[in-house]
């Protein structure tokens, strides 16, 4: 039986890979929100290192990562994932 958390990832990660929308919106959110890579990792709990993967290469967050991401940015969820244009 596969969990809910296993494929909301799943469904989620084939989404980011069919959407290079969503690729492009979250790289430019983090360059422009105005905080420093280190900053933006510490208030979403991982390294540096993989804030600046989900800018520069193939690399997504986790859902519960995005999650967060979306909070403390205050991101629209929504618009990162091309559901809404704005």
């Amino acid at each position: 039986m596969v969990s809910c958390q296993a494929f909301s990832n799943y469904w989620l990660y084939n989404i980011f890979m069919e959407n290079t929308v969503i690729k492009e919106r979250l790289s430019e959110e983090l360059k422009n929100c105005g905080l420093t890579t280190v900053e933006i990792a510490r208030r979403i709990g991982v390294s540096p290192e993989m804030v600046t993967q989900y800018r520069t290469t193939k690399k997504f967050p986790k859902l519960d990562t995005f999650a967060k991401l979306c909070k403390e940015l205050d991101l629209d969820a929504n618009y990162i994932l091309g559901l809404t244009q704005n």
